[in-house]
């Protein structure tokens, strides 16, 4: 079958601000609202079917070729990619691949606003998260874009790969300005098994024990850790953190019946649904709810597919 060549127009054409604004304003109505009454309204009442998946990327990985990678200005891509998130989630929260080493974070954001308002689509599919250093001058003034500017929902940090501790008097300033402006603050503790790096990006997992000093201080903020369970294996840390309102996913949560045996051990933990595709295949994570299923009740099994990422959004 002769392979049609992709319309490139949508992904390299001007950033139109002013269009995106609207089209995401309206977006953002539409995911915030209330999923129950997504589900009353076409006749469902149980919301255990329902998904939304807080730990996925765009772009393409630095280092590694990856099946349903989706490289900026290519359409085809992209349409795969997000029918594969489709078939499994109501909403995929994205970031760029290309805030890991980024230089400059505005354009990294821009074409990351660009990927998700490319079709109605992917703009009903994904909602974006921005990058940004604290380390780096002007961190503000990329904040203040990627809020006012791209209307994106939150932001995801990457500590390890961007040189800072979460003791840093710069990271707490960050975490206090995205608190004021009411975003979702996600930190990724690892990309991948330290194992695998390349030896020129050999990166530490990220040390979360200074949240609890940190977050009793910041009221209102919104916090998940991504790709976490691989390396938190204190239990008394889990529910301190828990208790403080810190969410996480289950992407890196492994073993038989992870989930149902994590929340036996931390039953204030509150887990999320997070396939971190295109890293790991999007089936992945769907087949650890559906692992954990026989020995969680609904109330859990909606919890963790939809309401605690939901109640991010809404607080």
């Amino acid at each position: 079958m002769k392979e049609s060549t992709p319309n490139l127009d949508a992904l390299t054409k001007p950033f139109d601000r002013r269009g995106f604004l609207k089209r995401s304003v309206a977006a953002m109505g539409a995911s915030a609202m209330s999923l129950s009454g997504t589900l009353a309204s076409s006749g469902r009442e149980d919301l255990g079917g329902t998904v939304i998946d807080t730990n996925a990327y765009l772009g393409v990985f630095p280092y590694r070729d990856l099946p349903l990678g989706t490289p900026f200005g290519e359409t085809g891509p992209m349409e795969r990619f997000g029918e594969a998130m489709a078939e499994r989630s109501l909403s995929t929260w994205v970031a760029s691949f290309e805030g890991l080493l980024a230089r400059d974070y505005d354009q990294a954001n821009e074409r990351l606003a660009a990927m998700v308002t490319s079709s109605p689509e992917a703009e009903r599919q994904f909602q974006a998260f921005g990058a940004l250093n604290p380390k780096v001058p002007g961190w503000r003034e990329t904040l203040r874009r990627l809020h006012n500017d791209f209307r994106m929902r939150g932001i995801r940090l990457y500590p390890g790969y961007h040189g800072y501790s979460l003791d840093d008097p710069d990271f707490a300033s960050l975490i206090e300005a995205a608190a004021e402006r009411n975003l979702i603050v996600q930190i990724v503790v690892r990309m991948e098994d330290v194992r695998t790096h390349p030896p020129a990006l050999s990166i530490p997992d990220v040390d979360p024990r200074p949240l609890l000093e940190l977050l009793p201080q910041i009221p209102g903020v919104r916090l998940q850790l991504l790709n976490a369970m691989r390396s938190l294996s204190d239990t008394l840390l889990l529910a301190r953190l828990s208790i403080l309102g810190v969410r996480f996913d289950i992407a890196m949560l492994e073993g038989m019946s992870g989930i149902a045996r994590m929340m036996e051990r931390v039953p204030e933990i509150q887990l999320c649904y997070g396939s971190y595709a295109p890293f790991f295949y999007p089936e992945s994570s769907a087949l650890k709810i559906e692992e954990s299923a026989p020995d969680l009740d609904s109330r859990n099994l909606a919890a963790i597919r939809s309401h605690h990422a939901e109640n991010l959004l809404l607080r």
